[in-house]
């Protein structure tokens, strides 16, 4: 009976993150057939697993013996967490309007929850999709608090000596999702590096081929995230290392060096496609243009006409105006040959100095530059804010708290918008914080009439019961970001805003959670005979209809921002995801003049509860009405 029932179900959707480890081998077989094989799992079923010694003499031209010395980063729980970056998990996104603004209209996203297990459940939705990503991860300065993933993996040697765990690899103490690393941990750097690794990983994944991330950090661990970043994205996407001044003024009371600067690293997903777009001139970039020779073309400034790559043919003597006779200095040689001097000369376009004596320079004029200036590697915060700038931002936004240690400037999350995006955009944040970006994306788009939406992920860390936040009846971090969002959207609408903006300071809060799923629709081959009864209802009771929609617009990769409108049809609740990219169905009683009303929208896709139908005919009818009416529409059920 339960085979035959099997046969004539309609395609399910799996509700659960990608299996990332069998991509990857997939994509090996198509490149390497050879170093794929079959060998049985734990439960004696086949499954397909790499032979990494055929793999690895197909990438050689020599012949491979075993272990070679190679540069590369390595340090104790690695492979742990490249096994956790790939592994699945059966979790889902469940919406929260109460704590949303505008639900229903706004593209913007705040997602709480351990952002490994986020980006593992964005994966499809946001593949490819990402325009810029910016985080300020823990800086692991042994004070703050450092994600600790749970390695579903055999116990390390490391963690039994330490006492971490016992022989039979129980955890001897439990932090839940966090845990402070502090410098008497003996894998002070290595557990930052498994933290920071795996969500990079993840991470690249989403991000567009002309994409590009930029990432904050101290001098403690910038060499670890280089590395790091290097492997993750390819040393040859390394795009800078930006400096950020981050103080205005010294700590005098260093025991050492006042450290007045942060790096932002920055890789593209693609550096030969990828560049930054330029900055707009300001007064103070033009300040070194003038016109002491009263030039009609306007303001200039000069350069340097050497170059270092030495060629004889331009390896000339020079007389000024004056009779000075000018050579290149050892090993340099003139940019130009002698004829197209003689051509700048004519032009007005060399400078010989006042005295008209001195070495030539090459004269560029304001008016042939005016469509921006590269941007510089140094971030002074006269330019892009500064530390304290950042807190009296919040404590503006706060009624005079501060609630955040190191929040980020606006300006300097502006600077990184304006450097990389467009005005229709998507950015991530899966460290948010003090939501500081998010304040910038909007504060930005109000500025230029721009679309940009963001997506904050951010922990629900406990806020310190003795701080000011959590006396203000802020429990958690995410609970501040999310009001910090609010409070500075309708500030932003309080001041002058660009025509063109649609005015969007909503976000909708979505929330990790357990699979919407009873386990057992999951292990359906484990059950037996005398257990079919559990399928009558394969949705855990506490879920709500809404909650199985954003399960499905996970699992079948539809984005998580667009309009929804619930209209009753029939007296059955259905949604309208983008009008008709997607109709859903949860309730039961669902007979055909329904399927057939809903086929008459043509939608892109539709979904059915398994278990929704009026009977066993319906069920199996739906696929061929739909056929029918609408060919187009892809079918399936929960």
């Amino acid at each position: 009976m339960w085979n035959s029932l099997k046969e004539k179900t309609m395609d399910k959707l799996k509700m659960h993150s990608p299996n990332l480890t069998r991509e990857n081998i997939t994509r090996v077989r198509e490149l390497f057939p050879g170093c794929v094989t079959e060998a049985h799992d734990e439960n004696g079923k086949l499954k397909l697993l790499v032979d990494f010694d055929q793999l690895r003499q197909e990438l050689s031209e020599a012949i491979v013996e075993g272990p070679q010395e190679r540069y590369h980063l390595n340090w104790p729980g690695k492979r742990e967490a490249l096994l956790t970056a790939n592994a699945p998990i059966a979790k889902t996104l469940r919406p929260s309007r109460d704590e949303s603004v505008a639900f229903d209209t706004s593209k913007n996203l705040f997602i709480e929850g351990d952002n490994l297990e986020v980006l593992k459940l964005l994966q499809e939705t946001y593949l490819g999709k990402v325009k810029m990503i910016y985080i300020d991860p823990p800086y692991n300065t042994g004070n703050d608090f450092i994600y600790e993933d749970d390695f579903a993996i055999e116990k390390s040697e490391y963690d039994l000596t330490s006492g971490i765990r016992d022989r039979e690899g129980k955890k001897l103490f439990d932090e839940e999702k966090w845990k402070q690393n502090s410098a008497a941990n003996g894998r002070f750097h290595s557990d930052w590096l498994s933290m920071i690794h795996s969500r990079l990983k993840l991470a690249r994944n989403l991000l567009r081929d002309d994409g590009t991330i930029f990432i904050s950090i101290d001098d403690g661990e910038v060499h670890n995230l280089r590395k790091t970043a290097d492997e993750v994205f390819g040393e040859s996407n390394f795009v800078a290392n930006a400096i950020w001044e981050k103080k205005f003024s010294p700590q005098n009371d260093a025991k050492w060096f006042s450290d007045n600067h942060d790096h932002v690293l920055i890789y593209a997903k693609d550096k030969s496609i990828w560049r930054p777009f330029k900055l707009p001139r300001t007064k103070d970039n033009n300040s070194r243009f003038s016109n002491p020779d009263n030039d009609r073309r306007g303001i200039w400034a000069s350069s340097d006409i050497t170059v270092k790559t030495y060629n004889a043919a331009t390896d000339y003597p020079i007389t000024t105006p004056s009779g000075n006779i000018i050579n290149p200095a050892n090993g340099r040689c003139w940019s130009v040959s002698k004829e197209k001097f003689d051509e700048l000369v004519k032009d007005n376009r060399i400078w010989f100095g006042k005295n008209e004596r001195n070495v030539p320079r090459y004269k560029t004029f304001l008016s042939e530059v005016s469509d921006g200036i590269v941007p510089l590697t140094i971030w002074k915060f006269g330019e892009v804010g500064h530390n304290q700038e950042a807190r009296q931002e919040t404590k503006n936004l706060f009624d005079g708290n501060a609630y955040f240690d190191s929040p980020k400037p606006t300006r300097l999350l502006k600077r990184i918008l304006t450097l990389s995006t467009r005005k229709n955009d998507i950015i991530l944040d899966f460290f948010a914080g003090s939501a500081t970006t998010a304040h910038a994306v909007m504060q930005f788009n109000a500025e230029d009439g721009g679309n940009r939406k963001f997506v904050m992920v951010q922990l629900p860390e406990p806020c310190n019961e003795k701080s000011e936040a959590f006396k203000a009846g802020y429990k958690t971090i995410a609970e501040i970001s999310k009001e910090r969002i609010r409070r500075a959207g309708k500030k932003i609408l309080e001041g002058e805003c660009h025509k063109d903006w649609n005015k969007d300071i909503g976000f909708r809060v979505l929330k990790i959670d357990s699979s919407n799923m009873a386990e057992v629709y999951y292990t359906p081959d484990a059950i037996d005979q005398a257990q079919l009864k559990i399928f009558t209802n394969n949705i855990k009771p506490d879920r709500t209809s809404e909650d199985l929609l954003f399960q499905v617009l996970l699992d079948w990769g539809v984005d998580l921002s667009l309009p929804i409108r619930k209209e009753t049809i029939q007296s059955k609740t259905v949604f309208f995801v983008d009008e008709n990219a997607l109709v859903a169905c949860f309730d039961t009683g669902v007979d055909e003049e329904l399927v057939k009303e809903l086929a008459g929208f043509e939608p892109l896709r539709v979904v059915f509860r398994d278990n929704g139908f009026v009977s066993d005919a319906v069920k199996i009818n739906v696929e061929q009405i739909f056929k029918q009416m609408s060919p187009g529409t892809e079918v399936k059920a929960i």
